[in-house]
């Protein structure tokens, strides 16, 4: 592939800034990538695994001569973090995040920044319960979709450039209205790692004379709750940042609960035939 920039600055080097940085390194379409975090050990990691070709402590440094800037800090900080590089952005300058909720940083971002920049909010389906830098791979994106949702200051020009750079990271890309996106992962997303941390929440604390019952968990109840294991201030931030649209899914979530009691409690073999085959078939759909 050709070069799409010269310098990438990547605002957070972990597995989604890390693996963002390593996947356009191996398609070979930016030059020079600089790495900022505010874990000086994480960027040294980043900048000894080639990661990144330099690091800053310094946000106004990092961003000097950067042509795309990729912010991929937890939800609740990348306003804040655009806050303290506008004013020391390149003209030109288009600046983007890996947020898993949109609404809310479209309508902040656009605001802070500068005129002659363009800020193209961004949310790449991929990543692991892992962090940091050393959990980045260049193949995480591969075969996976990457959400755009353009806002005011979205420039077709922006737009096309980080299109191009999802693409050569290997995602498939696609637009949709941040709001839009917000109920759609609230639903697929967000409500998942909620009943994940929820169901071992229950079952850690259950008082059944006394035993330790997690130490009986198997393959089952492990696979069903992996994403527990995901950093716990990340989903607390994005489960007050997309907080309406995650209630509206688990009172969802919660209404089929209630139904599947009401059926077992009242011995109904063939309502729970249908509700778990209803289940499966959508399940199977998927894959």
């Amino acid at each position: 592939m050709s070069l799409i920039v010269r310098q990438l600055t990547v605002v957070g080097v972990g597995l989604i800034g890390g693996s963002f940085a390593l996947a356009l390194r191996a398609a070979g379409v930016v030059e020079r990538i600089v790495g900022l975090d505010s874990d000086r050990s994480n960027c040294e990691l980043a900048l000894s695994l080639g990661i990144v070709d330099e690091i800053c402590d310094d946000p106004r440094s990092a961003v000097a001569g950067a042509d795309v800037v990729f912010i991929s800090v937890p939800v609740c900080s990348i306003a804040s973090v655009l806050r303290s590089i506008a004013a020391d952005l390149p003209p030109g300058c288009i600046v983007t995040d890996g947020g898993s909720v949109k609404a809310a940083i479209v309508s902040e971002c656009d605001a802070l920044i500068p005129p002659g920049c363009s800020f193209v909010g961004g949310h790449p389906i991929a990543g692991t319960e892992k962090s940091g830098a050393a959990a980045a791979f260049s193949g995480l994106f591969r075969a996976k979709r990457s959400v755009l949702t353009p806002g005011a200051t979205s420039s077709d020009r922006a737009l096309d450039t980080v299109t191009r750079l999802w693409t050569a990271a290997g995602a498939e890309v696609c637009r949709m209205e941040a709001q839009h996106h917000d109920r759609i992962f609230a639903e697929i997303s967000h409500l998942p790692h909620a009943i994940a941390y929820t169901l071992v929440h229950a079952v850690g604390t259950a008082d059944v004379e006394g035993e330790n019952v997690l130490s009986y968990t198997a393959g089952g109840f492990r696979d069903f709750t992996r994403i527990a294991s995901s950093d716990p201030a990340m989903w607390r931030d994005i489960s007050l940042m997309n907080k309406q649209a995650l209630l509206a899914s688990i009172d969802g979530f919660s209404a089929s609960l209630a139904e599947l009691r009401r059926r077992i409690a009242g011995d109904d073999r063939d309502g729970l035939t249908e509700f778990f085959t209803t289940a499966k078939k959508f399940r199977d759909g998927i894959v």
